[in-house]
């Protein structure tokens, strides 16, 4: 594989799924094409010829350069975020999204795992479903205890795919809970925010979220209105009586 080859990019704004995949591209400063997929209004012809999961992100690598919404069959087709995050700093190594060292590597790949294993359902069973935060801020303390010393990043002092991988998440926390949009009572979500803003004990996740959404590549990536929007949209459904 060369880093000449076209490279097609299947997204939506309102994934954090998908950020990832978009930061990742941003940091690499990688030519692509952008193409967003309507979540509610899926073209046809994308699950048979992009990804038969019909989710995004996904991405188009190589074979001739085509229309995004005619893919080529000699394209590789590529999906779920982490993988395709792990390609991209594979394919652009200038960009060291992947630490050099196996050991940092490896503390970074951990704090994924934590992250997917803790934080995100967590996270989904407060916002989404209105649960409990308490695991929430569980989760948060887990995390926490793996943010790397005096590092300015997750696991250093180099931006790495841990970073990108929680990025989006922490960003759409914010979003979602400063306008105390959820499945959540109404104020519940403000509350939430308020002690993660106030409470001494989560202020180490404070001064790294300060750091990260000032990221380049993480600002121009999260398009907040278009979130906020489709959050509110939501809504109803969300608190609806289960």
């Amino acid at each position: 594989m060369t880093t000449a080859e076209p490279l097609t990019l299947y997204t939506a704004k309102v994934c954090p799924y998908a950020q990832r995949t978009e930061i990742a591209l941003a940091e690499a400063q990688a030519p692509f094409t952008r193409y967003e997929i309507d979540l509610q209004n899926k073209p046809e012809w994308y699950a048979p010829q992009v990804n038969p999961a019909s989710k995004v992100p996904a991405i188009a690598y190589g074979g001739p350069k085509v229309p995004a919404d005619t893919p080529s069959p000699q394209s590789a087709k590529l999906a779920e975020s982490l993988i395709l995050v792990e390609f991209i700093a594979d394919l652009f190594p200038s960009a060291r999204l992947l630490p050099s060292d196996p050991v940092t590597r490896a503390k970074a790949r951990f704090f994924i795992d934590t992250f997917s294993n803790k934080f995100s359902p967590a996270y989904a069973g407060f916002q989404f479903r209105g649960e409990s935060p308490e695991a929430l801020y569980k989760a948060i303390e887990a995390l926490q205890g793996q943010l790397a010393g005096d590092g300015k990043w997750a696991v250093g002092d180099e931006f790495s795919i841990a970073d990108v991988a929680i990025a989006p998440f922490l960003a759409r926390l914010e979003l979602a809970f400063s306008n105390d949009v959820g499945a959540f009572q109404v104020g519940e979500g403000k509350k939430v925010w308020e002690t993660l803003q106030t409470d001494e004990k989560y202020a180490p996740l404070r001064s790294y979220w300060a750091r990260l959404k000032e990221r380049k590549s993480v600002k121009d990536t999260f398009y907040a209105d278009h979130v906020l929007v489709q959050y509110n949209k939501r809504l109803a459904n969300w608190r609806a009586p289960k």
